[in-house]
């Protein structure tokens, strides 16, 4: 049993508005597929099929205010309520009390000392490398969490070498913005089945993407629509390459944003989780709220089914 989950940073389960909400508006046959046919919306409610279950998540965990990245990545990677250690939702990085709760109970350390492989798949460019080890950017809860294992980030060489993906899925953004253009291409497609690929060599691996959130804060219409149609292409990928019995697939996020164009803030709105596989349904038990996941990933990779 291994679980591989793609994390998409910023996206919530929003109106059923086409003028606002990229979700109820773009072309995506396989993210639809995995709610019965829905769109990924407020009114779409829990969805379970043969093939998967799909989950309105709380990402507000009790604790007043718009929930935010710091925060809530915190207390989806630790199992820990974050903003209510600290008494408030904090982002976009995570602030001293929440990395020292990163330090202690980052899902990817406490694997690797009970014996599991863990890794982050996403990859990240020299320079935010070199900006992390002289301390002049802080990492993301994620990236924390990640780092917490004692195992590097994957670099450049890595994406080189089809060992890792960008947080954009295919090379695109980093040969079009950062000039790497030797980098291998391969279409979003192509980019869905290498992850699938690369996340055998881990009992847990995950890959973590920020456009989304992005988007939600300054992006357009358009633009949100071209994400989640790319998004759904590398989901085709994916599940074309992934073996049913070899494991879960996991979608989820930190707090809603994209699905609100009308505004530039982060929303109040459940979040999707999306599980697929043979024991989608053992996972998705009592699962609620963001803290949930780790003791449903422990479920999965320390219990027999």
């Amino acid at each position: 049993m291994r679980v591989l989950t793609l994390f998409l940073d910023g996206i919530g389960l929003g109106a059923d508005d086409p003028e606002s909400n990229p979700f109820a508006l773009a072309d995506t046959p396989f993210m639809r597929g995995l709610a019965n046919g829905k769109r990924w919306l407020a009114t779409t409610g829990p969805q379970e099929s043969a093939e998967a279950v799909f989950i309105p998540t709380d990402a507000r965990l009790g604790v007043p205010g718009r929930p935010q990245s710091g925060t809530g990545q915190a207390s989806l990677l630790t199992g820990v309520n974050a903003p209510r250690l600290i008494g408030r939702h904090y982002g976009p990085k995570p602030e001293a009390k929440t990395r020292a709760l990163i330090a202690e109970h980052s899902y990817f350390k406490r694997l690797e000392l009970r014996g599991k492989s863990a890794r982050l798949l996403t990859a990240y460019p020299p320079r935010l490398l070199a900006d992390f080890a002289r301390g002049k950017t802080l990492r993301s809860s994620v990236q924390q969490a990640a780092y917490e294992s004692g195992l590097p980030h994957f670099t450049l060489d890595d994406v080189i070498a089809r060992r890792a993906l960008t947080a954009e899925w295919t090379t695109d953004s980093w040969r079009a913005h950062l000039g790497f253009e030797s980098l291998p291409r391969y279409s979003p497609r192509e980019a869905g089945k290498l992850m699938a690929k690369l996340s055998r060599g881990y009992d847990f691996a995950f890959h973590s993407h920020w456009l989304t959130d992005r988007i939600g804060h300054r992006g357009t219409l358009e633009r949100g629509l071209r994400i989640l149609e790319r998004f759904d292409a590398v989901l085709g990928g994916l599940l074309a390459e992934w073996q049913a019995d070899e494991g879960l697939v996991v979608i989820t996020s930190d707090h809603g944003n994209m699905e609100d164009l009308s505004g530039r803030r982060h929303t109040l709105n459940e979040v999707p989780t999306v599980v697929l596989g043979a024991r989608a349904a053992e996972f998705a038990r009592d699962y609620r709220s963001l803290t949930d996941f780790v003791p449903a990933c422990d479920r999965m990779l320390f219990e027999s089914g």
